[in-house]
This record gives structure tokens, C-alpha cells and sequence, in this order.
């Protein structure tokens, strides 16, 4: 039976916090396997990418296998063909498919239709291979979630989600602030409570750092959102990640972005090269999850 991973709530509770361990043993052993050998994942990209494109190349060819990276104008999913039709052929061609795009609907056709693996790189709603790499991060430091305080400052978008989702497996306490009218899907939220998630919801970010072990920002205009840019600038006023959010955290609080980041926007540049940041440990442990991710499935 094939594995997908479209999101986070695809692992089971055990699966989730094994592969925290797995991702951090590789890390430790600068790990390489033929696990891929002979097989071909081809990446399909509807969105840049720097960090996602080349960890998860870099993590294929660790592991022994080889890949094909296919833009919009080379694939078709922007296009004429049925999604349906594009999951069968490739899953005629290659053993994967890791896929980039908008809407996760997308990633639940080729998933549903192809007869070979499928992973979200990135969709409008979830982000679940960065979050993933994000709890690598923190178990580097704090290997007890239990006792933990993650703060997720700024908009409801597909990160915030993937952290919702994390909180159903991992039982650290997730305060959550965004500017109303930017408010994570509802249904999303509700679910991950009823399953005893840890979240607190509040519409002030000095409420949601107070006493925070880490927090966690994104852009404030994602990609396809670039016309909403000046509106969610003024929306997001008082949420930017400064001196004034780390001072309300814990004292030794950590701060982690996915990037890329707009220096000045949702976060200032003295922050990002500040003591209290860990953000290219997080870019740099991209490689060590995926490595995880892409056993979890072929192992």
C-alpha cells in the first residue's frame, strides 16, 4: 500500500515523533543510503522555489535515487489535461511525485489517481515538510515538547495550519496570533482541539509570546497574494517580529522563519541575525527531514 504525505495528520502520533528522531540521527550521521536506487521522483513545481527544489534534490540523490523537475509550462496542471490523466502517466514514468502548488485539491486528485507516492512540497493550505523540518529544529534544543511554548505570530496561512496539525501529535501548548480577518481555516482549528491539541487563539502577538520558547513568523504576502501586499501591511501592523516581541517571550526564547523572509516586514533584520535566531539551522534541516520523509515512504 502506497504512502502519501499531504499533510502532517497523514503520520500517526508515533509515526510523527519517529521521524523527529530518524531526521535527527541522519542529521548526526550525515546519513546516505541506495534506499531510491533505480527509482525516479519527479518534482513538479507550480511555485519557486530555492530551499524546497534544492533540499529535495539533494535528499534523492543521498538516498541513491535520481530526479526530474518540471515547471508549469513543462507539466499539466495548469493546463488542458485531467489531473487524473497526469497522475496515471507519471506514475507510468517514476515512483513519486513531490509536488509544489496552490490548491491541495490538486494534490488530493494525483494522490487518489496515481499509483505511486505522492508528497506536498507546498500547497495554499498546508506546508507539512517545513513544519516537520521546524520540530527538528526545536528537538536540537528542547527535546521535551511537553514543557514547551511555540508561538505562530502573523497570518493563518498554510504554515500556521501545518502547525495546528503538529499540535494534534506533539504536546506542546501552540499560541496562535493573527490580525482579524486573517484567522486560520476554522474547521482546521476546531479539529485539531477536539482531537486535544494544545492551542490558544488570540488576536494580540504580545499575548501569544508571553513566555514563548519559540516563535515562528512567515511572510505576510504569500505567493499569489502579491496584490493584497499594501492592505496586509497595514493589517499586520504591531505583528512584525522585533526587540518589542522578544522582550514579552521567555528570556532565551528562539526565533524561526521559513523563508524566504522580507527583512523589515514580518521580521527585522536585526532579529534575523540575532543570537535568539535559528533560522538556518531550520533551512538547513529541510535536507535532513525530507531524507526522513522519503524513508518513512519507500522504507
Amino acid at each position: 500500500m502506497k504512502k502519501d504525505f499531504l499533510s502532517i495528520r497523514d503520520l500517526t502520533r508515533e509515526e510523527a515523533h519517529e521521524l523527529v528522531e530518524r531526521a535527527h540521527w541522519m542529521k548526526a550521521e550525515d546519513f546516505r543510503s541506495n534506499l531510491l536506487e533505480g527509482k525516479t521522483v519527479i518534482l513538479i513545481f507550480e511555485k519557486a522555489s530555492t530551499r524546497t527544489k534544492v533540499s529535495f534534490e539533494v535528499s534523492i540523490n543521498h538516498l541513491g535515487g535520481h530526479h526530474v523537475f518540471m515547471t508549469p509550462a513543462e507539466s499539466q496542471l495548469g493546463r488542458s489535461e485531467p489531473l487524473r490523466d497526469t497522475a496515471r502517466v507519471l506514475s507510468r514514468y517514476a515512483q513519486g511525485m513531490v509536488v509544489r502548488t496552490f490548491g491541495q485539491d490538486k494534490l488530493v486528485e494525483l494522490a487518489r489517481h496515481g499509483s505511486v507516492p505522492v508528497i506536498n512540497a507546498l500547497s495554499d493550505d498546508f506546508h507539512p515538510c517545513q513544519v516537520m523540518s521546524d520540530l527538528l529544529t526545536i528537538f536540537e534544543r528542547t527535546p521535551e515538547f511537553e514543557a514547551l511554548n511555540i508561538a505562530w505570530v502573523g497570518d493563518g496561512n498554510n504554515m500556521s495550519h501545518s502547525w495546528i496539525n503538529a499540535a494534534v501529535h506533539f504536546p506542546f501548548r501552540l499560541n496562535i496570533a493573527v490580525p482579524r480577518g486573517f484567522e486560520p481555516r476554522a474547521d482546521i482549528l476546531q479539529e485539531a482541539k477536539d482531537l486535544g491539541a494544545n492551542i490558544n487563539f488570540t488576536h494580540d502577538p504580545l499575548e501569544a509570546v508571553r513566555e514563548a520558547h519559540y516563535i515562528n513568523t512567515d511572510v505576510w504576502a504569500s505567493m499569489g497574494q502579491e496584490e493584497e501586499k499594501k492592505s496586509r501591511a497595514d493589517a499586520f501592523a504591531g505583528f512584525r517580529v522585533d526587540d518589542r516581541i522578544l522582550e514579552a517571550a521567555h528570556p532565551e526564547a528562539r526565533v524561526l522563519h521559513c523563508l524566504p523572509a522580507h527583512r523589515g516586514e514580518e521580521i527585522t533584520d536585526a532579529v534575523m541575525e540575532g543570537e535568539r535566531s535559528i533560522v538556518w539551522d531550520q533551512a538547513e534541516n529541510r535536507l535532513h527531514m525530507q531524507k526522513a520523509i522519503l524513508e518513512w515512504i519507500y522504507g
